[in-house]
């Protein structure tokens, strides 16, 4: 329990950590001593930050020597997708192409290798990205994902039983991972205000089940009495896994940072979470993912995803 709180919490704050853009740097034109008579320069700048040109320079410019023109690398603001490194052209325009396994860092330990799900064991998320990469456009290509984190191994094959239970525990541990977040959250960086507004409800609610090792019989009688607290935790995770697009459908990869570390732990997550696809089209939508965790189809609300 203690691993998946630490893990959601890497998560939140990745997830909410706003990007920084550099401005990109445009290096003058070097010269040996010019004679310069009203010099005119524009400079634009595209929808690239990379892409800059150079606007034309006044005719009655007199240059005694040629000029040096030092041309900027064009890569080092242009960025490619886990998979892909930057390269340019004769003309020095950027461009992305599959990186060649064998360049990736030697991993450091067991923790960072992944399984695929063609079931090998890859060195390093990078490994597997450039592999990947190399395979775009045929059908292994299309079905190859991160299964889980760590060297695969041997699940077990989950029971419908068990399968009962996981999201017994899974209702647990996303309120537990949200009354975490609001007790560390001192600058605002972890939840927003409104966010942080719904869990102060839960967080003073003094019949809420305090975080530990429960009993399965005590997690389903607590869901039973305490039901609306585990309304928004739950709505609550389907809007930090929807992210690549913001569309209202969870796909094979936007799971991934959630059930990856979790399969070595929770053997039956692959099953639960392919069973929460009830209409077997390779998406979630949100009311989908709500009824695999119990939550009542009146009370599902799009503007609880905040």
């Amino acid at each position: 329990m203690r691993v998946w709180i630490i893990f959601l919490l890497c998560l939140a704050g990745h997830a909410m950590a706003a990007p920084t853009e550099e401005e990109p740097v445009v290096e003058e034109l070097v010269t040996e001593e010019p004679v310069v008579e009203d010099v005119a320069q524009e400079t634009e700048v595209g929808a690239n930050p990379v892409q800059i040109e150079i606007g034309d320079f006044d005719e009655a410019i007199e240059v005694v020597e040629e000029e040096e023109v030092v041309t900027e690398n064009a890569c080092l603001n242009h960025h490619c997708k886990k998979g892909k490194v930057c390269e340019v052209d004769e003309s020095n325009t950027p461009m992305c192409v599959c990186q060649d396994p064998s360049t990736c860092p030697a991993a450091e330990g067991e923790f960072e290798h992944v399984c695929g799900t063609d079931n090998k064991t890859f060195d390093s998320s990078c490994q597997f990205f450039a592999t990947k990469c190399a395979l775009e456009g045929t059908k292994k290509g299309h079905k190859l994902h991160i299964d889980y984190i760590g060297p695969c191994k041997y699940i077990e094959p989950c029971l419908d039983s068990e399968l009962n239970e996981f999201p017994l525990r899974m209702r647990d541990w996303l309120k537990n991972v949200l009354v975490t977040l609001y007790e560390r959250d001192e600058d605002n960086n972890l939840l927003t205000e409104k966010q942080k507004l719904r869990v102060k409800k839960i967080y003073e609610n003094e019949k809420r089940l305090q975080a530990g090792e429960h009993s399965l019989d005590l997690l389903a009688h607590d869901f039973e009495k305490n039901y609306n607290m585990y309304i928004f935790p739950v709505h609550w995770q389907f809007g930090q896994l929807d992210q690549h697009p913001v569309d209202g459908y969870l796909t094979h990869t936007e799971l991934s940072p959630l059930r990856a570390p979790l399969i070595p732990m929770e053997h039956c997550t692959t099953r639960f979470f392919e069973q929460c696809d009830g209409d077997n089209d390779k998406y979630i939508a949100l009311d989908e993912w709500a009824k695999c965790f119990g939550i009542k189809e009146q009370d599902v609300d799009n503007d609880l995803i905040i």
